[in-house]
């Protein structure tokens, strides 16, 4: 997919939330001890566990150069056994990047949708982080990625 220019010029980039601008470990030990047994096999069907989420060092003030440099979205799985995932994301992004994330959240459960997105930062386990484009800096990324290492 060719990399999409909005009415102002800037390119469009996608940032993936959990691991990159989301702490998604905060959430686990934010959660009671009957939550963290019970959803042991699988955190993200926990209820609430996106509420409790802290940022990740560093990420809301890289998301901030990013936004004034790109035209910037939010694209993030939500597991579809969890409707609080949904709308926990959307309070997320209006609490922690304000007008920066107005409208800029994209919500699917289809992975797929993700990882053929043209200009995308993303977090895999595997990886740590990633990035399908060579177009954003690599002091901003360092920026995220000192989390990670």
């Amino acid at each position: 997919m060719e990399e999409l220019n909005n009415k102002k010029g800037k390119k469009t980039l996608y940032i993936d939330m959990d691991n990159v601008l989301v702490d998604f470990p905060s959430g686990i030990e934010r959660l009671d001890e009957e939550a963290r047994k019970k959803y042991s096999e699988n955190y993200d069907n926990a209820p609430g566990i996106f509420a409790l989420m802290k940022p990740v060092s560093g990420a809301i003030e890289v998301f901030h150069k990013l936004a004034d440099k790109y035209d910037v979205y939010i694209l993030s799985t939500a597991p579809w056994e969890n409707p609080s995932a949904w709308s926990d994301k959307l309070k997320w992004v209006k609490m922690h990047l304000g007008e920066y994330g107005y409208k800029r959240l994209i919500l699917t459960h289809l992975s797929p949708i993700i990882n053929n997105i043209g200009t995308f930062i993303g977090y895999r386990k595997e990886t740590k982080i990633y990035t399908q484009t060579n177009c954003i800096p690599t002091r901003w990324l360092r920026l995220i990625q000192a989390r990670c290492q």
